[in-house]
Protein backbone atom coordinates (compact mmCIF):
# COMPACT_ATOMS: atom_id res chain seq x y z
CA UNK A 1 0.00 0.00 0.00
CA UNK A 2 1.88 3.24 -1.28
CA UNK A 3 1.43 5.74 1.58
CA UNK A 4 0.70 9.51 0.03
CA UNK A 5 0.98 13.19 0.90
CA UNK A 6 -1.19 14.65 -1.99
CA UNK A 7 0.89 18.23 -2.79
CA UNK A 8 -2.17 19.84 -4.52
CA UNK A 9 -5.29 19.87 -3.08
CA UNK A 10 -7.86 22.59 -3.50
CA UNK A 11 -11.20 22.93 -1.31
CA UNK A 12 -13.62 25.31 -1.82
CA UNK A 13 -17.04 26.69 -0.39
CA UNK A 14 -18.56 29.24 -2.90
CA UNK A 15 -21.69 30.27 -0.31
CA UNK A 16 -18.83 31.54 2.38
CA UNK A 17 -15.84 32.82 -0.64
CA UNK A 18 -16.08 34.37 -3.70
CA UNK A 19 -14.54 32.66 -6.54
CA UNK A 20 -15.23 34.42 -9.67
CA UNK A 21 -13.42 31.65 -12.10
CA UNK A 22 -16.01 29.39 -11.15
CA UNK A 23 -18.74 30.89 -12.74
CA UNK A 24 -17.63 29.60 -16.11
CA UNK A 25 -17.58 25.96 -15.02
CA UNK A 26 -20.81 24.80 -13.55
CA UNK A 27 -19.11 21.44 -12.92
CA UNK A 28 -17.03 22.53 -10.19
CA UNK A 29 -19.02 25.80 -9.20
CA UNK A 30 -20.17 23.80 -5.77
CA UNK A 31 -18.38 23.17 -2.54
CA UNK A 32 -15.70 20.90 -2.45
CA UNK A 33 -14.43 20.04 1.16
CA UNK A 34 -12.33 17.64 3.04
CA UNK A 35 -15.32 14.73 3.39
CA UNK A 36 -15.93 14.59 -0.48
CA UNK A 37 -11.92 13.82 -1.32
CA UNK A 38 -11.36 10.22 -1.47
CA UNK A 39 -8.89 8.77 1.66
CA UNK A 40 -7.85 5.43 -0.14
CA UNK A 41 -8.26 3.75 -3.33
CA UNK A 42 -6.49 0.88 -4.91
CA UNK A 43 -3.13 0.31 -3.90
CA UNK A 44 -2.81 4.01 -2.01
CA UNK A 45 -3.77 5.52 1.13
CA UNK A 46 -3.89 9.46 1.85
CA UNK A 47 -2.17 10.46 4.91
CA UNK A 48 -1.88 13.81 4.48
CA UNK A 49 -2.17 16.68 2.05
CA UNK A 50 -1.36 20.34 1.17
CA UNK A 51 -4.20 22.50 0.39
CA UNK A 52 -3.16 25.10 -2.13
CA UNK A 53 -5.18 28.63 -2.61
CA UNK A 54 -8.41 28.07 -4.92
CA UNK A 55 -8.11 31.55 -6.49
CA UNK A 56 -10.11 33.38 -4.32
CA UNK A 57 -11.07 36.92 -4.72
CA UNK A 58 -7.74 38.57 -4.07
CA UNK A 59 -8.85 40.29 -0.80
CA UNK A 60 -10.02 37.05 0.43
CA UNK A 61 -6.68 35.50 0.81
CA UNK A 62 -6.07 35.71 4.74
CA UNK A 63 -9.77 34.74 4.97
CA UNK A 64 -9.47 31.03 2.93
CA UNK A 65 -6.69 29.92 4.43
CA UNK A 66 -7.92 30.89 8.20
CA UNK A 67 -10.78 28.85 6.68
CA UNK A 68 -9.03 25.64 5.64
CA UNK A 69 -6.47 26.20 8.89
CA UNK A 70 -10.12 25.43 10.94
CA UNK A 71 -11.42 22.55 8.49
CA UNK A 72 -11.94 19.17 10.89
CA UNK A 73 -9.58 16.56 8.85
CA UNK A 74 -6.34 15.44 10.12
CA UNK A 75 -5.01 15.58 6.69
CA UNK A 76 -4.67 18.81 6.15
CA UNK A 77 -0.84 19.06 7.01
CA UNK A 78 0.23 22.76 5.37
CA UNK A 79 -1.26 25.49 3.43
CA UNK A 80 -0.16 27.16 0.44
CA UNK A 81 -2.12 30.87 0.40
CA UNK A 82 -2.35 33.60 -1.60
CA UNK A 83 -0.72 36.78 -1.25
CA UNK A 84 -0.35 39.80 -3.84
CA UNK A 85 3.06 39.92 -4.11
CA UNK A 86 3.14 42.40 -7.15
CA UNK A 87 2.83 44.91 -4.35
CA UNK A 88 6.43 44.13 -4.02
CA UNK A 89 7.31 45.54 -0.21
CA UNK A 90 3.72 46.31 0.61
CA UNK A 91 3.01 42.57 0.59
CA UNK A 92 4.94 41.54 3.65
CA UNK A 93 1.95 43.37 5.64
CA UNK A 94 0.04 40.27 4.03
CA UNK A 95 2.81 37.60 4.71
CA UNK A 96 3.28 38.74 8.05
CA UNK A 97 -0.58 37.66 8.78
CA UNK A 98 -0.11 34.59 7.00
CA UNK A 99 2.70 33.27 9.07
CA UNK A 100 0.79 33.84 11.97
CA UNK A 101 -1.32 30.42 10.85
CA UNK A 102 0.88 28.00 11.51
CA UNK A 103 0.12 25.30 8.86
CA UNK A 104 1.03 28.11 6.24
CA UNK A 105 4.03 27.31 4.39
CA UNK A 106 4.10 28.56 1.28
CA UNK A 107 2.51 30.92 -0.99
CA UNK A 108 0.78 31.57 -4.38
CA UNK A 109 0.00 34.04 -6.17
CA UNK A 110 -1.29 32.75 -9.93
CA UNK A 111 0.88 33.48 -12.67
CA UNK A 112 -1.11 31.49 -15.13
CA UNK A 113 -3.49 33.92 -16.18
CA UNK A 114 -1.39 37.23 -16.46
CA UNK A 115 0.11 38.58 -19.38
CA UNK A 116 3.79 37.65 -20.04
CA UNK A 117 6.19 40.04 -18.44
CA UNK A 118 4.04 39.79 -15.12
CA UNK A 119 6.41 37.30 -13.01
CA UNK A 120 9.45 39.68 -14.15
CA UNK A 121 7.89 42.94 -12.71
CA UNK A 122 10.77 44.64 -10.18
CA UNK A 123 7.88 44.57 -7.67
CA UNK A 124 6.71 40.98 -8.39
CA UNK A 125 9.80 39.80 -7.76
CA UNK A 126 10.78 42.33 -4.72
CA UNK A 127 7.67 40.37 -3.29
CA UNK A 128 8.70 36.63 -4.47
CA UNK A 129 12.34 37.94 -2.56
CA UNK A 130 10.66 38.60 0.76
CA UNK A 131 9.46 34.87 0.98
CA UNK A 132 12.77 33.79 2.42
CA UNK A 133 12.31 35.77 5.37
CA UNK A 134 9.12 34.08 6.38
CA UNK A 135 9.99 30.39 5.51
CA UNK A 136 7.46 30.54 2.64
CA UNK A 137 7.83 28.80 -0.61
CA UNK A 138 6.42 29.68 -3.77
CA UNK A 139 4.18 27.56 -6.11
CA UNK A 140 4.76 28.52 -9.60
CA UNK A 141 1.64 27.85 -11.73
CA UNK A 142 1.98 29.13 -15.44
CA UNK A 143 1.39 27.78 -18.62
CA UNK A 144 4.50 26.87 -20.68
CA UNK A 145 4.68 29.88 -23.01
CA UNK A 146 5.61 31.79 -19.69
CA UNK A 147 8.64 29.23 -18.58
CA UNK A 148 11.01 31.81 -19.63
CA UNK A 149 9.63 34.62 -17.20
CA UNK A 150 9.90 31.47 -14.60
CA UNK A 151 13.59 31.52 -15.69
CA UNK A 152 14.29 35.21 -15.21
CA UNK A 153 12.26 35.18 -11.76
CA UNK A 154 13.99 31.93 -10.31
CA UNK A 155 17.61 33.27 -11.28
CA UNK A 156 16.81 36.97 -9.16
CA UNK A 157 15.52 34.96 -6.01
CA UNK A 158 18.18 32.40 -5.21
CA UNK A 159 17.15 31.98 -1.61
CA UNK A 160 13.80 31.43 -2.28
CA UNK A 161 11.99 27.41 -2.40
CA UNK A 162 10.45 27.34 -5.87
CA UNK A 163 7.63 24.42 -7.23
CA UNK A 164 6.62 24.41 -10.43
CA UNK A 165 3.13 23.22 -10.44
CA UNK A 166 0.78 20.87 -12.93
CA UNK A 167 4.50 20.51 -14.67
CA UNK A 168 4.37 24.05 -16.36
CA UNK A 169 1.34 22.78 -18.09
CA UNK A 170 2.50 22.20 -21.05
CA UNK A 171 0.40 21.63 -24.64
CA UNK A 172 -0.22 17.80 -24.15
CA UNK A 173 -3.57 18.06 -25.67
CA UNK A 174 -1.65 18.35 -29.11
CA UNK A 175 1.58 16.29 -28.06
CA UNK A 176 3.86 19.34 -28.51
CA UNK A 177 7.40 18.41 -26.67
CA UNK A 178 9.01 21.38 -27.62
CA UNK A 179 10.17 24.57 -26.69
CA UNK A 180 8.85 22.82 -23.32
CA UNK A 181 11.84 20.18 -22.84
CA UNK A 182 14.14 23.18 -23.51
CA UNK A 183 12.96 25.32 -20.86
CA UNK A 184 12.59 22.57 -18.06
CA UNK A 185 15.94 21.81 -18.67
CA UNK A 186 17.09 24.91 -18.19
CA UNK A 187 14.22 25.36 -14.99
CA UNK A 188 15.34 21.97 -13.44
CA UNK A 189 19.02 22.94 -13.22
CA UNK A 190 18.26 25.86 -10.18
CA UNK A 191 18.69 23.68 -7.62
CA UNK A 192 15.85 25.51 -5.67
CA UNK A 193 13.10 24.14 -7.77
CA UNK A 194 11.16 21.36 -7.37
CA UNK A 195 8.26 19.71 -9.86
CA UNK A 196 4.93 18.90 -9.22
CA UNK A 197 3.85 15.85 -11.42
CA UNK A 198 -0.06 16.98 -11.25
CA UNK A 199 -1.92 18.37 -13.21
CA UNK A 200 -1.15 16.42 -16.78
CA UNK A 201 -4.64 14.73 -17.54
CA UNK A 202 -6.36 19.10 -17.53
CA UNK A 203 -3.74 19.65 -19.86
CA UNK A 204 -4.17 16.55 -22.45
CA UNK A 205 -7.66 16.00 -24.37
CA UNK A 206 -10.62 16.19 -21.56
CA UNK A 207 -12.59 13.16 -22.85
CA UNK A 208 -9.83 11.36 -25.24
CA UNK A 209 -6.40 11.46 -22.87
CA UNK A 210 -4.73 8.08 -22.73
CA UNK A 211 -1.68 6.90 -20.38
CA UNK A 212 0.77 7.02 -23.75
CA UNK A 213 -0.19 10.82 -24.60
CA UNK A 214 1.23 11.75 -20.57
CA UNK A 215 3.96 9.34 -20.15
CA UNK A 216 6.81 11.54 -22.49
CA UNK A 217 5.83 14.28 -19.97
CA UNK A 218 6.52 12.63 -16.91
CA UNK A 219 9.68 11.06 -18.36
CA UNK A 220 11.44 14.28 -19.02
CA UNK A 221 10.39 15.72 -15.44
CA UNK A 222 11.73 12.76 -13.93
CA UNK A 223 14.72 12.96 -16.22
CA UNK A 224 15.62 16.36 -15.57
CA UNK A 225 14.97 16.90 -11.93
CA UNK A 226 15.24 13.54 -11.11
CA UNK A 227 13.02 11.68 -8.58
CA UNK A 228 14.26 13.91 -5.45
CA UNK A 229 12.84 16.72 -6.31
CA UNK A 230 9.16 15.91 -8.31
CA UNK A 231 5.95 15.39 -5.74
CA UNK A 232 3.00 13.60 -6.79
CA UNK A 233 0.01 16.03 -6.85
CA UNK A 234 -4.32 15.15 -7.77
CA UNK A 235 -4.98 18.91 -8.44
CA UNK A 236 -8.17 17.67 -6.73
CA UNK A 237 -11.07 18.82 -7.29
CA UNK A 238 -9.93 20.13 -10.65
CA UNK A 239 -8.62 17.03 -11.85
CA UNK A 240 -12.22 16.05 -12.38
CA UNK A 241 -12.68 17.97 -15.22
CA UNK A 242 -10.48 15.17 -17.26
CA UNK A 243 -10.78 11.93 -14.59
CA UNK A 244 -11.90 10.89 -11.25
CA UNK A 245 -9.27 11.35 -8.34
CA UNK A 246 -8.85 7.76 -7.96
CA UNK A 247 -8.33 7.25 -11.84
CA UNK A 248 -5.53 9.91 -11.63
CA UNK A 249 -3.81 8.42 -8.55
CA UNK A 250 -3.38 5.17 -10.74
CA UNK A 251 -2.58 6.87 -13.38
CA UNK A 252 0.45 8.09 -11.73
CA UNK A 253 1.25 5.07 -10.03
CA UNK A 254 1.32 3.21 -13.46
CA UNK A 255 3.74 6.34 -14.55
CA UNK A 256 6.16 5.58 -12.30
CA UNK A 257 5.84 1.86 -11.76
CA UNK A 258 9.43 1.68 -13.53
CA UNK A 259 10.90 2.95 -10.03
CA UNK A 260 12.06 1.55 -7.04
CA UNK A 261 10.01 1.68 -3.78
CA UNK A 262 12.32 4.09 -2.12
CA UNK A 263 12.32 6.77 -5.33
CA UNK A 264 8.29 5.90 -5.25
CA UNK A 265 7.92 6.79 -1.32
CA UNK A 266 10.06 9.79 -2.61
CA UNK A 267 7.88 11.00 -5.00
CA UNK A 268 4.55 9.88 -3.36
CA UNK A 269 5.05 11.20 0.37
CA UNK A 270 8.61 12.13 1.56
CA UNK A 271 9.21 14.89 -0.74
CA UNK A 272 6.02 16.70 -0.12
CA UNK A 273 7.10 16.31 3.63
CA UNK A 274 10.60 17.91 2.99
CA UNK A 275 9.66 20.72 0.87
CA UNK A 276 6.73 21.98 2.65
CA UNK A 277 8.57 21.12 5.82
CA UNK A 278 5.78 18.80 7.15
CA UNK A 279 6.92 16.95 9.91
CA UNK A 280 9.81 18.91 11.48
CA UNK A 281 9.15 22.57 10.51
CA UNK A 282 12.08 25.10 11.74
CA UNK A 283 9.63 27.75 11.77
Amino acid sequence: MRRLIDSHIHFWQPDQLTYDWLNGLPALNKPFLPSDLPASGDGWTMEKLVFVQANVAPEQGLAEAQWVASLDDPRIAGIVAFAPLENGDSARADLEKLAEIPKVKGIRRLIQSEALGFSTQPDFIAGVQALSEYGFSFDLCVVHPQLQDVIELVKQCPNVAFVLDHIGKPDIKNGVLDPWRERITTIAAFDNVWCKLSGMVTEADHEHWKFDDLRPYAEYILETFGVARVMVGGDYPVVELAATYPRWMQTALDLTAHLSDGEKDALFYSNAAKFYRLEDDPR
